[in-house]
């Protein structure tokens, strides 16, 4: 079923969610600027800055990130990382929440 959940550690936990505007998006970099997204998303899920990172299903252009960093000034600093944050390319929506409860089963999530 699931755990109560014992928030022990010295990180803040944040849900994202970014939109990215299509309007603003060059074109003609449209495969670069995204290959170097994906980067991104992959060094900070590597450092485990990230927890979980998907697109939603619903929403062209726009995801979900559980995030993990120290306080809410060093999540923005690793969003600004992100080479959709210049130009105001995407938009974020952060929220912090502490985990009160969480699924048994959650590592053998496949996102399927």
């Amino acid at each position: 079923m699931y755990q109560a959940y014992q928030w022990k550690g010295e990180r803040s936990m944040y849900i994202v969610s970014e939109y990215i505007d299509r309007d603003k998006l060059p074109a003609e970099r449209a495969d670069e600027l995204m290959t170097a997204h994906r980067a991104w998303f992959k060094a900070h899920f590597d450092r485990g800055d990230f927890l979980i990172v998907g697109s939603y299903l619903d929403a062209e252009g726009a995801g979900i990130m559980i995030a993990q960093a120290e306080s809410r000034e060093a999540l923005e600093a690793i969003l600004r990382g992100d080479v959709f944050y210049a130009d105001n390319m995407a938009r974020y929506e952060v929220h912090e929440f502490r985990a009160a409860m969480v699924a048994d089963g959650i590592t053998a999530y496949t996102g399927k």
